[in-house]
């Protein structure tokens, strides 16, 4: 007996995304999630061009447009001294960035499923799986209020985030690749009267910090700082004291480009943070967004990818297509960016290969696309940064005047080392062969 084809767990990106491939293939579809909608979590919320296409694909882009963000056709990234300035090429057409925050965002997901389709019980937590012959059945619920009730179906999604119920009772929550986050995340938004640069989505490194500015719905600016994560004690203290202390002595001009406005939110933090893939399909269940995988945000892929394989794992269950090779698919597209990010996102100082790199991206508007990219996955990071230019940049580099030459071929030849070791592990992840097989 069922009561609805498909159970998911969690209505945000990911759980959304599956239930509108789903519904739109004509299958009975409940999502529950504890939350109600328009609601708030934690995100970095930046979409690439790649992004927004996803959810172009999905039927939701209008309904997020709506919303007020402004398009951000350019991106800066600036080093002291060096600022270098982009376009993105078009993915389906969409050549922008959007930031969005995630009330607006989520709620406009959630009502194109319904729209779609699919049945949403906002305020319902999932407490129990129900199993039968050693299978995922169904769900136990409590509504809120305090009334119980089973829900059963021959799939569950578990499209509940980092701390996932669903991934803990499939005995899934146990990543089999994981990497800790090199950075913390504090952010708050602004009141931003700076029409000129809302086309604009800034990032600005100096030293071991990380900040950016990304103007979004509500005439509001997104301000996100990446400090190291052995920082995090400092924000601990005072989290509001730290951010606008980092800012104010860190981020000079990041400080320069806040003159003007005005903070409007508390500060908003995660710290810890822990980069993951988790077995993310078993007999009668599946895991989908950051249940399953998780990357550092200092990418900003996060979305996109729940989006993404929201939705394709929606179109593997109604085609009956077998969920490991969902799985499969998901991490031959995710794994080299999995450790691209990872990279990314160590809070080493500015160096100098920094230094050769933000030239190099100021005196070639390509050059920067194509590293931009990279960031909406039409791109690859090994095709972006390639051995060539990073002999190039080390060359350049070693004749600089001051450069600690020995120190930077160490790090360098770890570079090219790890490199060397990820790819590797990627193909033996993927194929079976060696001890680091795909689980």
């Amino acid at each position: 007996m069922t009561d609805t084809d498909v159970v998911i767990v969690g209505a945000r990106c990911a759980g959304s995304a599956a239930a509108i491939a789903l519904a739109k293939a004509g299958l009975r579809v409940t999502a529950v999630d504890s939350a109600r909608f328009p609601s708030t979590t934690i995100s970095t919320h930046l979409l690439w061009p790649g992004g927004l296409a996803e959810l172009a694909r999905l039927g939701a882009l209008s309904r997020v447009e709506a919303l007020g963000a402004p398009r951000l056709p350019t991106a800066s990234v600036e080093i002291p001294g060096i600022r270098a300035l982009g376009g993105y090429s078009a993915v389906d057409g969409i050549g922008y960035a959007m930031c969005v925050r995630r009330a607006g965002l989520d709620l406009a997901l959630v009502e194109t499923a319904r729209e779609a389709g699919a049945e949403i019980r906002e305020g319902h937590r999932v407490t129990g799986l129900l199993r039968e012959g050693g299978r995922v059945t169904g769900v136990e619920v409590a509504a809120r209020g305090g009334r119980a009730y089973r829900l059963r179906a021959p799939v569950v999604i578990g499209a509940d985030g980092r701390r996932s119920t669903v991934a803990r009772l499939a005995g899934a929550a146990e990543p089999y690749l994981s990497r800790r986050d090199g950075r913390a995340c504090y952010y708050a938004y602004y009141d931003d009267p700076h029409e000129e640069l809302r086309p604009i989505a800034a990032q600005w490194r100096q030293e071991a910090e990380l900040g950016t500015a990304f103007p979004c719905d509500g005439g509001l600016t997104l301000v996100l700082l990446m400090p190291p994560d052995a920082r995090r004690a400092d924000f601990a203290a005072d989290p509001e004291r730290e951010y606008e202390r980092t800012i104010a002595e860190g981020l000079p001009d990041l400080a320069k480009r806040l003159a003007g406005c005005t903070r409007a939110s508390r500060v908003f933090g995660a710290s810890g943070l822990e980069s993951y893939f988790r077995p993310s399909t078993g007999p009668g269940w599946a895991l989908a967004g950051d249940a399953g995988h998780f990357k550092d945000p200092v990418t900003a892929q996060g979305i996109r990818d729940a989006l993404r394989f929201g939705r394709l794992l929606g179109e593997a269950v109604a085609a009956g297509t077998p969920l490991r090779d969902w799985e499969r698919r998901r991490d031959r597209e995710c794994l080299e960016t999995f450790y691209w990010t990872d990279r990314m996102g160590r809070a080493d100082p500015v160096g100098p290969l920094d230094v050769e790199m933000h030239r190099a991206l100021r005196d070639d508007p390509a050059l920067m696309t194509r590293f931009l990219d990279v960031y909406s996955r039409i791109v690859r990071p090994a095709e972006a940064l390639t051995t060539a230019r990073l002999a190039a940049w080390t060359w350049r580099a070693l004749r600089g005047r001051g450069t600690d030459r020995a120190g930077l071929l160490r790090f360098v030849a770890r570079s090219a080392w790890e490199m060397r070791q990820e790819r590797r592990d990627t193909v033996a992840r993927l194929t079976g062969d060696g001890p680091n097989r795909y689980p």
